[in-house]
C-alpha cells in the first residue's frame, strides 16, 4: 500500500454525512470512500485538460489548413471514400 499522509479536511455537514452512509453502506472507511472519490476528481480534472488541448491543438490546425465547419461533412464523406476503396 502507498504511504499516506494526513490532511485535515473542513466539510459541509451535509456531505459529512453522505460520506459517512456510503462508507457504512460499503463497509468502508470514511478515509477509503474520500481517497476514492478525491481520485476519481483528478482523473477526471486530468482528462478534461487533455481533451481541452485536444481541441485546441484540433483549432489550430484547422485554422492553418483553412478549414471551416462547412468543410467537416465533405472532408469526412471524402476520408471515408479515399479507405473504402
Amino acid at each position: 500500500m502507498a504511504p499516506r499522509e494526513i490532511k485535515n479536511l473542513s466539510l459541509p455537514e451535509r456531505l459529512r454525512i453522505e460520506i459517512e452512509k456510503v462508507a457504512k453502506a460499503q463497509k468502508r472507511s470514511v478515509n477509503d470512500v474520500l481517497a476514492e472519490a478525491v481520485g476519481y476528481y483528478i482523473d477526471r480534472y486530468v482528462k478534461d485538460k487533455q481533451w481541452a488541448s485536444l481541441k485546441r491543438y484540433g483549432r489550430e490546425k484547422a485554422r492553418e489548413s483553412r478549414i471551416g465547419e462547412a468543410d467537416v461533412d465533405r472532408l469526412i464523406a471524402e476520408s471515408r471514400n479515399s479507405t473504402s476503396r
